[in-house]
C-alpha cells in the first residue's frame, strides 16, 4: 500500500520535475527539455529525528528502513546547525533532537598505528574512522554546567554527525592502547590518533 509519505517522496523525486516541466512548456516539450529541474520550493515536511536516530513523519514512526535511507541521502545541515531535506524540487527544515544517525557497531583490524576501525550506523552504512571521519566530543546542555555530559560523535560528510551508542563507546574505550603527549588514553585509526576524552578535561 502506498502511504502518504511514499507518495510525497516519489512525487518530489520522480514525478513532479517532469510534470512541472511539461505544464510550463506545453506540447512542444520533450523529455530532454526536462533534464534541467525547476527552482526548488520550500515546504514544511513535518518530519523529526529523535535522540535514538528514529525518523518520524507527522508524529508517526517511519518503519521502512529503505525509505529512511532515501531521505538520509538528501539530508544536510547548515552553519547554524539547522538540518534540511533537499529533494530535487523542494526543500524544508527537519527537526533533529541530537544527531541524525547513531553508531550501533564497530569492527577493528590491526593494532596501534596500524589499526583501522570501521563504524556502522543505524542505517547499515559503514564509516571508516580517520582523517575524513573524526571522533569528537560534544557537551550536552544541562541546568548545572558542572553536570553536563560530554558525548562522543563522529563527523560525517556534508557536516552531518553520528552519535556513538553507549555500548559502542564502551567497546571503543576497551580498544585504547596508547596515550598522547598529555597522557590521555586513546587509540589509532587510519593513521590518526584519537584521544578518548574531551580535550578540555
Amino acid at each position: 500500500v502506498l502511504t502518504s509519505l511514499d507518495f510525497i517522496f516519489s512525487f518530489c523525486f520522480f514525478l513532479l520535475p517532469v510534470t512541472l516541466c511539461f505544464m510550463k512548456s506545453g506540447d512542444k516539450t520533450t523529455k530532454a527539455d526536462c533534464d534541467t529541474p525547476s527552482s526548488p520550493v520550500q515546504r514544511d515536511f513535518h518530519m523529526r529525528i529523535d535522540q535514538e536516530g528514529r525518523w518520524y513523519h507527522e508524529g508517526d514512526l517511519i518503519k521502512r528502513i529503505e525509505l529512511v535511507k532515501l531521505f538520509a541521502r538528501v539530508l544536510s545541515v547548515d552553519e547554524a546547525g539547522q538540518h534540511w531535506l533537499r529533494p530535487p524540487v523542494e526543500f524544508g527544515q527537519i527537526e533533529v533532537e541530537d544527531a541524525p544517525f547513531v553508531i550501533t557497531a564497530l569492527t577493528s583490524a590491526g593494532k596501534r598505528e596500524g589499526r583501522v576501525i570501521k563504524a556502522s550506523d543505524n542505517l547499515g552504512r559503514d564509516h571508516t574512522i580517520g582523517p575524513e571521519t573524526r571522533l569528537f566530543f560534544k557537551k550536552q546542555a544541562a541546568k548545572d554546567a558542572d553536570l553536563a555530559e560530554s558525548r562522543p560523535y563522529l563527523r560525517l560528510p556534508a557536516g552531518l554527525v553520528a552519535r556513538l551508542s553507549r555500548p559502542v563507546w564502551y567497546e571503543l574505550a576497551d580498544l585504547a592502547d596508547d596515550k598522547n603527549d598529555k597522557g590521555v588514553p586513546g587509540l589509532w585509526s587510519s593513521g590518526i590518533f584519537f584521544a578518548l576524552q574531551p580535550e578540555n578535561l
